[in-house]
């Protein structure tokens, strides 16, 4: 072993000189450190996530005419709705609606599909639940909507 190497050994040479590296792409005002309870991040305008029944704003009724549209236009089979036609106006009312977001890949089809613009796909992103119960939405919880957790220190 040669002098020069066994200097190179004891005064770690090449470990400095990594170090030096990885500093040199450290700077402060590069680091981005995102407070995720308190601050929420920017989501993008086109993001996809948990889905809505719009309800109409006048009669608290919502949108869905029970065409089973979106439950055709769904690659994953995932959307069930059950309907019956009303004897005295002939048009078919929504009896059952349920959404189960455990195997959605949130594609964008179904809401591409409804001809009455019932069914939307919001930006909340946060759906974590303790059980698969959860994330079965059903036709109240998706007139509703997510209630976003709020978080204090």
């Amino acid at each position: 072993m040669s002098v020069v190497t066994l200097l190179r050994k004891i005064f770690m040479v090449d470990l400095i000189k990594g170090l030096s590296i990885t500093f040199r792409y450290q700077a402060p005002s590069e680091l981005v450190t995102e407070q995720y309870p308190m601050e929420r991040p920017w989501i993008a305008d086109r993001f996809r996530g948990v889905p809505r029944m719009s309800v109409n704003p006048e009669t608290g009724e919502p949108l869905c005419i029970a065409c089973e549209l979106c439950a055709l236009a769904c690659p994953e089979k995932l959307i069930a709705i059950k309907s019956e036609r009303n004897p005295v106006t002939k048009k078919k009312e929504l009896l059952t609606f349920t959404y189960d977001t455990s195997r959605c890949m949130f594609c964008g089809l179904c809401e591409e599909a409804c001809p009455s613009d019932a069914l939307e796909l919001t930006q909340d992103y946060e759906m974590a639940y303790f059980d698969r119960t959860g994330m079965i939405l059903d036709r109240p919880k998706l007139e509703q909507g997510q209630e976003p957790t709020v978080y204090a220190r």
